[in-house]
């Protein structure tokens, strides 16, 4: 079991699967894990990507793994499941990264489309949850991060079925809570603000980002690893008190912003 009412952030002895961890924030929270102790793997679906980010993360990390999973699958994510259980015996720390969005106007949303965004940003992660949960209840303990979004927030035009999934994610990290804390195990979720991760840089229109700058206290989109901290704190024995929880990290956007 983890300590209880400890003040480190320390993750030493513990292991950590980052789904998504082979880019953005999912590999700069994977390094963050890494630098504090824990063993950790990560997950994802491009071959390629995850081996280069497997050799990023050995350089902090030397006994780092990674598998490769589709988690839009339920049978991969159970496999994988299986997989790192059999392989690493225990994971005290599960963080869902995964994450995909299209843009355009909700009237042009094919239904195929509207599923895709729905599968990759909620489904997967409630199977997530689940496949790695059923091992943390049993055992008594274990930690869960999931990614909401300033989307979950506010009405976000051009993205219908991404805010549609990151609301999700807020219900599903409060029912969950509320669920498995009576086992010791705790969920929490991360609300991001802008970050110039690839996915952004990619997939945000140039006016949204000049409004994001503009609308933003800070004034600035954060640096990805102005989000390690937040994950530290919620995955370490310093919150284990927190349950339920979504932390936003946003540079004052949802408290003055717009």
């Amino acid at each position: 079991m983890l300590p209880v009412g400890s003040t480190s952030l320390s993750l030493s002895g513990m292991t950590a699967l980052v789904i998504g961890g082979s880019s953005g924030i999912g590999e700069a929270v994977a390094h963050g894990f890494a630098r504090e102790g824990a063993r950790v793997a990560i997950a994802a679906r491009r071959p390629g990507k995850l081996r280069a980010a497997l050799a990023r993360l050995e350089a902090v990390c030397p006994a780092a793994r990674a598998y490769e999973a589709d988690v839009t699958d339920p049978g991969a994510v159970q496999a994988l499941a299986e997989g790192v259980l059999a392989d690493l015996g225990t994971v005290d720390v599960l963080m869902n990264c995964q994450g995909m969005t299209i843009i355009k106007p909700a009237l042009d949303f094919t239904p195929d489309e509207f599923a895709q965004v729905i599968a990759t940003n909620l489904t997967s992660v409630f199977h997530a949850c689940q496949a790695f949960g059923r091992a943390m209840v049993a055992r008594g303990s274990g930690t869960i991060l999931n990614v909401a979004s300033l989307a979950a927030h506010r009405g976000w035009p051009n993205a219908c079925p991404y805010a549609v999934a990151k609301h999700g994610i807020i219900g599903l990290t409060a029912s969950l809570a509320a669920e498995w804390a009576p086992h010791g195990v705790r969920v929490n979720a991360i609300s991001p603000g802008f970050f110039m991760t690839e996915l952004n840089r990619e997939k945000m229109p140039q006016a949204r980002k000049d409004a994001a700058l503009t609308r933003s206290p800070a004034g600035r989109f954060g640096e990805l690893q102005e989000l390690v901290g937040a994950a530290l704190y919620l995955a370490s024995p310093a919150a284990s008190f927190t349950t339920g929880t979504v932390l936003n990290v946003d540079g004052g956007y949802l408290a003055g912003g717009i």
